[in-house]
């Protein structure tokens, strides 16, 4: 598949493609009901055509570090196992090392790369069939659309599967071992995920959205006044590991600062669980801690923003966006036209990927 689109092409071909997926799906949203059978069918084979088209347009993409970020360095890795090489004693992540040499003993780097696209994909339309039946398609078609999703694809790729591990632990939220095992996983692939899982894990003990609300505002301003002495307090504790606290107080990058832009964009779950959770009454004890579990990792964020490499601590939040703002939607009805409503939902949500990509990374 690589050899059919120019490695130049390929991140248009996607946002093209998912521009013209979510506007065929709004049409369908305004011509049909949800549960109408021409959509089942329509959502269905949407669906699951997206699921294995992306998996294998991902996952057998050309080898280039201009266009694909982080993909050359994973490549020499692998390559370099391949050959014999032995994994580095102080090597980060060491399950992530393990599994990688392992695969090189057994495959080439395409099948490798399209095995981890798959463990990057699978979970996200494993928790929405979970979450949602019959209608998983809109919540993953949320997913793939998201800001961050082709970034954390091809560029960083471990954080990402490492996150969509811990997503598919807690579409085992009902068989709590299987999920402790996806969890310990994530963490051997990205120590970074030990933040969502934790806050994950604070919401059996309190959950209560209403407060980390307040919580999630109070950290704007207290980030805009003592951000420096947050990132010197997280990094002086030490939190996580080396490389958390290198993202910290490495060298300063060039768009690092006070990102009210990714503020914004963090906001449309924060209104989300609002206005479901507060203003509509929505009561669902799971939401409420997969609101709260990404307004934990999202404050964190807030609080480190003029940290350098800030983006990665912001994923360790967006990568729940997609479920937090269309879960109620997909669970009670609250619209008269509620099929339309997600529908625009979808849009709106597209519309600032789609918008950063024309502008922001033009």
């Amino acid at each position: 598949m690589g050899s059919l689109i120019p490695m130049e092409s390929y991140y248009d071909v996607f946002m093209n493609t998912c521009l013209f997926l979510v506007l065929f799906t709004l049409l369908h949203t305004v011509a049909l009901k949800l549960d109408a059978p021409k959509n089942l069918i329509f959502i269905q084979f949407a669906g699951i055509t997206l699921l294995v088209l992306l998996i294998l347009f991902i996952g057998q993409r050309p080898i280039s570090g201009v266009y694909f970020g982080d993909t050359i360095n994973y490549y020499r890795s692998y390559i370099a196992y391949q050959y014999g090489a032995n994994i580095s004693e102080n090597v980060n992540d060491y399950g992530w090392h393990l599994f990688m040499k392992g695969s090189a003993q057994l495959m080439s780097v395409h099948s490798f790369f399209t095995i981890i696209t798959f463990i990057y994909i699978y979970p996200m339309y494993r928790i929405s069939k979970e979450f949602f039946k019959n209608y998983w398609y809109y919540a993953f078609l949320l997913f793939v659309v998201s800001f961050s999703f082709w970034t954390y694809g091809v560029n960083g790729i471990r954080n990402g599967a490492a996150a969509s591990l811990f997503l598919w632990g807690i579409s085992y939220h009902r068989k709590r071992a299987l999920m402790i095992v996806l969890f310990l996983l994530a963490i051997q692939f990205h120590k970074t995920l030990l933040l969502p899982i934790a806050a994950y894990a604070i919401t059996y003990i309190y959950n209560n959205p209403k407060t980390y609300l307040k919580a999630w505002v109070a950290a704007i301003p207290l980030s805009f006044v003592l951000g420096s002495v947050f990132i010197t307090l997280f990094t002086s504790l030490g939190f996580g590991d080396d490389r958390l606290a290198g993202y910290l107080s490495g060298e300063a990058e060039a768009n690092s600062g006070f990102r009210w832009d990714f503020i914004f964009y963090s906001g449309f779950a924060v209104f989300a669980g609002w206005f479901f959770i507060i203003k509509r009454k929505f009561k669902d004890q799971l939401y409420f801690q997969l609101v709260n579990t990404y307004l934990i990792c999202n404050a964190f964020w807030i609080l480190v923003i003029r940290a350098n490499y800030s983006n990665r601590f912001a994923y360790l939040s967006w990568f729940m966006m997609a479920i937090v703002i269309i879960y109620p939607m997909l669970k009670q009805q609250f619209f008269k036209n509620q099929h339309f409503m997600i529908g625009r939902i979808v849009l709106a949500y597209f519309a600032f990927t789609y918008l950063m990509y024309k502008i922001y990374y033009a």
